[in-house]
């Protein structure tokens, strides 16, 4: 705690306005991209079914696969992208993504799920390419939180874009997702060139937290035999994670209709602005601590109380002790205390505290490749063993043994790396 008391004044004072502006730039380069992920989801498409499938659910599932697709290659990808031109990369990747979007308003049905599919795999590179231009500073816990509260910012406000279209603006939900990356295109290619200015780490930053280089594949094979067992935990863990807020993410529509709120359109806002201002200040904070083995370990709490938070309330709901709109909201942030440290800080912090050769890029995709095939898993086998139950069941079920499980494997990953750690400091 006094770490926290005595920061040095320089750090907040002369340090302040870059950290700021950069966080500003990364959250809403990466709240761009969303618009051209998460507002197809907002179309139901009442009654076309497929193989007994329903439509929608068919393209979430072509999408997700392609985004799952995009992690494995990413592993490599990201692990080994280069600093010069990034920019190029991600233009070209949401050209894609976006002419996909084009195409997908203009085929007929079930046609749309070969384009949603393409939609998906570029998408998927983009977290690791906006991340690789804030990894490895001082301040890339702000930073990094204020970015990957973008995305739940993001899925709520671009999914109010969408509502709007529809129900304002009287766009067909075919046309509809073309027409909210149409919005969002400009302000995309401005935050993507203002990226590309942003300079690189100081050399305080790289003898605090630890150069970062592209990796090959023998510097991937060492990493991972070095930290096997924590890598395993944590990979786990974060599955768990991304399961649940993928089902969340993806029928988040269908499940506030079931609870009562199908007209609100401003709810998908209103919730989740709450959640990620909840968070940045929890998470943000981090920079405070300066140590990187104490900031590592108090990330595992806060992963361990978020667990506690989204298990207990989604018990209560079951239990019919507490509204679902009350339970939506806890849920929410529950879960993403679990899962947003993962996205911006927990491998930040790892590399910084074992100083090992590695980038955030290589270890994230890891555990969002594995994240995604599990939601895959989910999706397709509540589809093909005709589970037919209401989402808003499911996800507060499923959140309450996710949690138990994360607890567990959460706990695991804290004594396995405190314990390399105490071999690290022994051995110098």
């Amino acid at each position: 705690m006094s770490e926290l008391l005595t920061a040095p004044k320089k750090f907040f004072s002369k340090d302040i306005l870059f950290p700021l502006y950069t966080a500003a730039i990364a959250f809403l380069a990466y709240a761009s991209v969303y618009a051209y992920r998460k507002p197809f989801t907002v179309a139901t498409f009442d009654g076309v079914k497929y193989w007994n499938i329903s439509y929608q659910t068919l393209l979430i599932i072509s999408q997700v696969i392609g985004y799952m697709f995009s992690k494995f290659y990413g592993i490599k990808f990201i692990s080994e992208l280069k600093r010069f031109g990034r920019w190029k990369t991600a233009l070209i990747l949401m050209s894609i993504s976006w002419g996909a979007l084009f195409l997908f308003a203009l085929v007929p049905a079930p046609y749309g799920m070969i384009f949603l599919f393409i939609n998906g795999f570029p998408l998927g590179f983009l977290w690791g390419i906006v991340f690789s231009y804030v990894e490895g500073r001082r301040t890339t816990d702000f930073i990094g939180s204020v970015l990957a509260i973008s995305f739940i910012f993001a899925g709520g406000f671009t999914r109010s874009v969408a509502k709007w279209l529809l129900i304002d603006m009287h766009i067909t939900e075919k046309w509809m997702p073309f027409v909210a990356g149409l919005i969002f295109a400009l302000p995309l290619a401005l935050f993507i060139f203002l990226l590309e200015r942003i300079p690189k780490p100081t050399e305080a930053d790289i003898e605090e937290r630890a150069e970062r280089l592209p990796m090959s594949k023998d510097d991937r094979k060492k990493f991972l035999k070095l930290f096997t067992v924590g890598i395993f935990a944590a990979t786990f863990t974060y599955t768990l994670l991304s399961i649940m807020r993928d089902i969340r993410d993806n029928y988040m529509s269908n499940i506030w209709i079931e609870l009562g709120y199908g007209k609100d359109y401003s709810i998908f806002t209103k919730t989740e602005t709450r959640t990620s201002v909840v968070i940045l200040i929890m998470i943000g904070l981090l920079v405070l601590i300066r140590k990187n083995i104490r900031a590592f370990r108090f990330i595992h709490v806060i992963i361990i109380m978020g667990f506690l938070l989204a298990g207990i309330s989604s018990w209560m709901y079951v239990q019919h002790q507490i509204e679902g709109g009350l339970w939506m909201q806890l849920v929410s942030l529950g879960l993403y205390m679990g899962y947003i440290p993962f996205q911006c800080i927990y491998f930040e912090r790892l590399i910084a505290t074992f100083k090992v050769k590695g980038n955030v890029g290589f270890l994230l995709y890891i555990a969002d490749s594995f994240g995604y095939l599990g939601s895959v898993l989910v999706m397709l086998g509540k589809e093909f063993f005709d589970v037919q139950v209401k989402w808003s069941d499911v996800y507060s079920h499923g959140v309450v043994i996710v949690s138990i499980i994360g607890i567990s494997t959460t706990i695991l990953s804290f004594f396995y790396f405190n314990h390399k750690y105490k071999l690290l400091k022994s051995a110098l």
